[in-house]
C-alpha cells in the first residue's frame, strides 16, 4: 500500500477496493492512464492561512475589470445559489435547474461589463489563486510520462488556462473543457461560447467532446480528481473503462457531506490542501516509488 494514504486527511469506505484498482491499473502500465480532474478547489486550493482562495469566477469577481454595482449583484447570485449547491438534502435533478439559472445570469451580468482581453492575466496575477501545493510535480510528472491530463471546468476557461499558465504547467498534454467568452474584434466580452458547462453536465460535456475521448480509447484507466458529487461524472465519456479511482477533496461542511462522498468517492481527502496523496498514487502508477 502507498504509505500517504495512511495519512491523516485520508478517508477510504473500501481500502481493499482502493488496493485492486492500483494493482490492476500498476499492471496494465501508465500508457494506459489518463487523469480527469475539476480545477476549482481540486487543483486550486480552498484556503490559504484560513482565507478563500478564489475560483475562476471570483478572480473576476475580485477584480477592478468589474464595476461595484456588477460585483454586488453576482455576490447576491452567490448567496441566493450557492447554499442550494452544497445542499446535501436536495437531489441533482432538484438542483440542476437552479444551477443553469446561476450561471446564465452571472454570465449575462458580466457579459454587460465589456471586459477586456488584454486584462485577463493581470487580473489573474493580481488575485490570491493558488494551485495545491505539490501542482509542480502533479504537471510535470505527467506530462514528462505523456499522460493525458484533462480538466473538466464549470468556471472560465480563459481564466483557468491563465492561471496555470501563470504557473508555468500548462503543459502540452493539458487539454481544458470550460466556458470560454467570446471576445469581438476589439478584444470586449460579447458572449459566452458553445454549450454552458455547469457542476451537473459534466457528463453531457464529457460526451460532446467524444472525439476527444475516442483519441485517448487506449487509455481505458482513469484517475478521476474531483471536490463535488458533479464531478464524479466527468469520466462518464471514456470508452471501454477498465479502471477508475475516483479521488474526492471534502473541503467544507465536512460532516454533514463525509457520507456521501465516502459512498461515491474511492479516496475522501478531508481539508487536504496539498497534492500529496494523488501524487503518491501517480508516482506509483509510473513506476517512481
Amino acid at each position: 500500500m502507498i504509505p500517504e494514504l495512511s495519512n491523516p486527511s485520508v478517508c477510504m469506505r473500501d481500502p481493499q477496493r482502493v488496493e485492486e484498482i492500483l494493482q490492476s491499473m500498476v499492471k496494465a502500465g501508465s500508457n494506459t492512464v489518463q487523469v480527469i480532474a475539476d480545477f476549482d478547489m481540486t487543483l486550486t486550493r480552498f484556503a490559504f492561512k484560513g482565507k478563500r482562495c478564489p475560483t475562476c469566477h471570483n478572480i473576476l469577481d475580485n477584480s477592478n475589470l468589474i464595476s461595484n454595482e456588477c460585483r454586488e449583484e453576482l455576490k447576491v447570485l452567490l448567496d441566493t445559489y450557492y447554499p442550494i449547491e452544497i445542499d446535501s438534502a436536495r437531489s441533482i435533478a432538484e438542483k440542476l435547474p437552479l444551477m443553469v439559472e446561476w450561471w446564465t445570469k452571472a454570465h449575462k451580468i458580466l457579459v454587460q461589463q465589456k471586459i477586456r482581453k488584454d486584462l485577463l492575466a493581470t487580473a489573474v496575477r493580481d488575485s490570491d489563486a493558488m494551485l495545491r501545493e505539490g501542482y509542480q510535480l502533479l504537471f510535470d510528472h505527467l506530462q514528462e510520462h505523456s499522460i493525458p491530463l484533462l480538466i473538466f471546468s464549470a468556471g472560465i476557461g480563459d481564466i483557468l488556462e491563465e492561471v496555470i499558465r501563470q504557473a508555468g504547467v500548462f503543459h502540452s498534454n493539458v487539454k481544458v473543457f470550460s466556458n470560454y467568452m467570446d471576445f469581438d474584434e476589439s478584444g470586449l466580452l460579447k458572449a459566452f461560447k458553445g454549450e454552458l458547462i455547469h457542476i451537473y453536465n459534466k457528463r453531457e460535456g464529457a460526451l460532446l467532446n467524444t472525439g476527444h475521448f475516442q483519441e485517448l480509447r487506449t487509455r481505458p484507466n482513469v484517475l478521476l480528481l474531483g471536490d463535488s458529487l458533479g464531478d464524479l461524472t466527468m469520466a462518464d465519456g471514456v470508452q471501454d473503462m477498465e479502471n477508475i479511482l475516483k479521488i474526492g477533496f471534502l473541503n467544507d461542511k465536512v460532516e454533514e457531506r463525509k457520507k456521501s462522498y465516502l459512498d461515491s468517492y474511492d479516496i475522501v481527502l478531508v481539508q487536504d490542501e496539498t497534492l500529496e496523496v494523488p501524487n503518491a498514487i501517480m508516482l506509483h502508477l509510473t513506476g517512481n516509488k
